[in-house]
């Protein structure tokens, strides 16, 4: 089945259960969110393949995006506002309409499903200890870059206990480029995307430490190795 979705291209991946936050201050995206608010709906989050965020024609996106519920706006002078939301589903995009002033796409829900969830359960446990150790040595890294020992610590962020949603959570902590993570939104089920995201962690823990040390093509080789 089929439904009508808004749609908020930007250079960004968001996934089910996390949250975006967005100032919006375009004409466009300012009608889009007060007709989103007006009506209860979502819109939805698709990363651009071609073309701007803002003041520019409509952008080309990928067709895989994730649906979001708005839950706080802050209005702001002028008409502008910032708001907070948070992923729902997954989707793919049918068929887009553009006679329009931003983006209405008619959508298929595409849920991330589970094949064994026993060896899910059991591969999610296993990646803890890996985003555990990514996120202590980005706090790290940060550190040392800017000299700062005020900057946010990410050892103290809470880790959901769901493994669903800290499966999502781990696939956005990743500091990758967007083409990586869109790759893993694309996933088949939730199985394959936690292999993928614990390949990626494996990957981003052996390489990082070391990417001050070493020229740009030795990361990329270490890169492509792992």
């Amino acid at each position: 089945m089929t439904y009508e979705l808004p749609l908020f291209p930007l250079h960004m991946v968001l996934f089910p259960s996390m949250p975006v936050h967005l100032y919006i201050f375009e004409l466009r995206y300012r009608l889009m969110m007060r007709e989103v608010l007006q009506s209860n709906q979502t819109f939805g989050v698709v990363l651009i393949q071609h073309g701007m965020e803002s003041l520019g024609p409509l952008a080309k996106t990928y067709k895989i995006g994730t649906a979001a519920r708005i839950v706080e706006v802050e209005p702001l002078e002028g008409g502008t506002m910032n708001i907070a939301a948070i992923g729902t589903e997954r989707f793919r995009i049918v068929k887009i309409t553009r006679d329009h002033p931003y983006l209405i796409a008619q959508v298929e829900p595409l849920p991330l499903d589970i094949q064994d969830e026993q060896a899910f359960s059991g591969s999610a446990a296993r990646l803890r200890n890996n985003v555990r150790g990514y996120l202590a040595m980005v706090t790290e890294l940060m550190r040392n870059a800017k000299n700062d020992e005020e900057r946010m610590d990410l050892n103290e962020l809470e880790l959901p206990e769901d493994p669903q949603t800290f499966v999502q959570m781990a696939a956005s902590l990743l500091q990758l480029p967007t083409i990586e993570k869109q790759d893993l939104l694309s996933s088949e089920s939730m199985d394959v995307l936690v292999n993928n995201i614990a390949r990626l962690y494996r990957r981003e823990l052996q390489v990082n430490p070391h990417l001050q040390d070493i020229s740009e093509q030795e990361a990329a080789r270490a890169a492509w190795l792992n």
